[in-house]
């Protein structure tokens, strides 16, 4: 499913993802923890029993198995992040070859963070022959290393605004490490592509320059591969300022033309997210629920929020009789954002629905440290750190 124009340039700020695991578990997290979240990593199994429990423990190495290659690609050269605004965030895009010359699968993605205390998140996209000279255009745009890419890629046609398919090769966020796919399972990577390591470089963290690197697990691609894709399902945040709080940014128009000045109409997302899901009302939850549009097989799932996250769910089909919890996050993490892989794999059709809610809590402002001294505001949906994100992640095959 495509959304219309407005609503589909929301896919392209889904950088979270942030954190949001791959293959089932191909989206990769490693680095030290930058502040927590609601609670103490808690993931909890699904009443259902179909979404797995994830303990904050690092998995073990996995090696190479039969047909698996390494291959490591990192940024050419030191990158000192600046806000290219106001504000203390810094979305840069570094564009990298993987050199191949043969259909592959990714099978496996690990992220190397040089300056993990920079680094919120990270996203690879893949960019397919047909508009590596349009990426290769827009490198040269800016100067320096890489190019300024709030959202998306920037590069015109390559297909950042699918939020059904989005053309993600993995995610990192704080708290996790190489994840492996099961023997099978693989995101394609045709032969020519390009990969865009998008990086969100927060300020707030200190300063210091980035020379970070990704690190993919390759098989040549064949019949035996399915091939994995990842589903975004943003919700809209409107969590106004606590009473007896009160400040210029506690409105919610002066917020969203802060929001402008920092990150330009990418931050017009905070409205549009309410085209594809309707007005909410405003408060700390909120949800979205979609039609999935054709029959898929979900093997995993994943949430992204950022610091004053308290809690987020996916649900198929929520409020019927078969109704089935794919992720239930109750104490949300941000150093802990690992993919969960379902313990059975979940099938849905096309008037299945799948409903993402996300519960934001301002209170824990008082008590992150990385949020000292920041004054209370209306917060939204938005590219920073001090800003919000609800977004839900199914990572599915087709059969």
């Amino acid at each position: 499913m495509r959304v219309g124009a407005a609503a589909a340039a929301i896919a392209a700020a889904i950088a979270l993802a942030a954190g949001c695991g791959g293959d089932p578990a191909r989206l990769p997290r490693a680095g030290g923890g930058h502040h927590t979240g609601a609670a103490d990593a808690t993931r909890a199994q699904s009443p259902t029993g179909a979404a797995a429990s994830a303990a904050p423990q690092k998995p073990a190495r996995v090696p190479l198995r039969a047909g698996e290659r390494f291959v490591e690609l990192r940024m050419p050269r030191l990158y000192t992040p600046k806000a290219p605004t106001t504000g203390t965030d810094d979305y840069r895009c570094f564009l990298l070859d993987p050199k191949l010359s043969r259909d592959s699968v990714i099978t496996g993605t690990d992220f190397l963070p040089a300056n993990s205390q920079l680094v919120h998140h990270v996203i690879l996209y893949q960019v397919d022959a047909e508009h590596v000279p349009a990426a290769t255009s827009r490198d040269d745009l800016d100067a320096g290393e890489g190019w300024t890419c709030f959202g998306g890629t920037g590069i015109s046609g390559a297909g950042d605004m699918d939020l059904t398919r989005a053309p993600w090769l993995g995610a990192w966020a704080p708290g996790g490490s190489e994840e492996v796919a099961a023997d099978g399972i693989g995101t394609a990577l045709p032969a020519g592509s390009r990969i865009v390591m998008q990086v969100h470089y927060n300020l707030l963290a200190g300063d210091g320059s980035d020379q970070s690197a990704a690190r993919l697990r390759l098989a040549d691609d064949g019949p035996g591969f399915r091939h994995l894709q990842p589903m975004l399902l943003p919700a809209p945040v409107e969590l106004p300022c606590r009473p007896g709080h009160s400040g210029p940014l506690c409105d919610r128009d002066a917020a969203l033309a802060d929001n402008t000045a920092r990150f330009g109409m990418a931050a017009a997302r905070a409205n549009m997210v309410h085209v594809l899901c309707g007005a909410n009302p405003i408060g700390p939850t909120q949800s979205c629920t979609r039609e999935v549009g054709e029959r898929i097989v979900v093997r995993a799932a994943a949430g992204h929020m950022h610091l004053l996250g308290k809690s987020i769910r996916i649900i198929a089909d929520a409020g019927t009789s078969g109704e089935k919890v794919l992720l239930d996050i109750p104490a949300w993490n941000f150093d802990d954002q690992r993919s969960v892989r379902l313990d059975t794999p979940v099938t849905l059709n096309p008037r299945h629905t799948l409903t993402v809610t996300c519960t934001h809590d301002q209170a824990l402002r008082d008590r992150l440290p990385a949020l000292a001294g920041t004054p209370e505001r209306y917060v939204l949906w938005g590219e920073g750190t001090t800003d919000e994100m609800c977004l839900g992640i199914v990572l599915f095959t087709t059969s």
